[in-house]
């Protein structure tokens, strides 16, 4: 997809054990690759490192290079207010279209705030966010 709002995050399957976490930074380090936004899950076993990062499909072929299962995912960022019901609005325009919100996160920054989700139709949810003139973030801006 080349839709300047659909943003690539990288999956990165991290073993849950101490020093797993570092080495992957590491890599992303040694590379010089910026870590702009991440959320971390974890199973008993194993997490998942999500990040969006300024050069997504070179970070993408050096983790792989070393050994590193990661993944490619689109998801689509949107700037929030930091106001009651700033989210609120988003999940409610995608929930009356039928798009489903699989994950998300959120962060805050001095400049502004921001939502990654992931949902089950991107390029619909981008047309019905744009439509409802709700602020979406372009690649160039991570």
């Amino acid at each position: 997809m080349t839709d300047e709002n659909i943003i690539t995050q990288l999956s990165i399957f991290i073993n849950n054990e101490p020093g797993r976490l570092a080495a992957i930074a590491g890599i992303l380090k040694d590379f010089n690759i910026n870590v702009k936004g991440f959320n971390l899950a974890e199973s008993a076993e194993f997490g998942i490192l999500r990040a969006i990062v300024d050069e997504p499909d070179r970070a993408y072929d050096n983790i792989r290079s070393k050994g590193v299962l990661v993944k490619k995912t689109d998801v689509i960022g949107i700037a929030i207010k930091d106001s009651p019901g700033s989210f609120f609005e988003t999940a409610d325009v995608l929930g009356k279209a039928g798009i489903n919100i699989d994950y998300g996160y959120a962060y805050n920054s001095n400049d502004f705030d921001f939502l990654f989700i992931r949902v089950d139709d991107t390029e619909k949810a981008v047309k019905v966010l744009k439509d409802a003139k709700i602020k979406l973030i372009k690649k160039s801006e991570i």
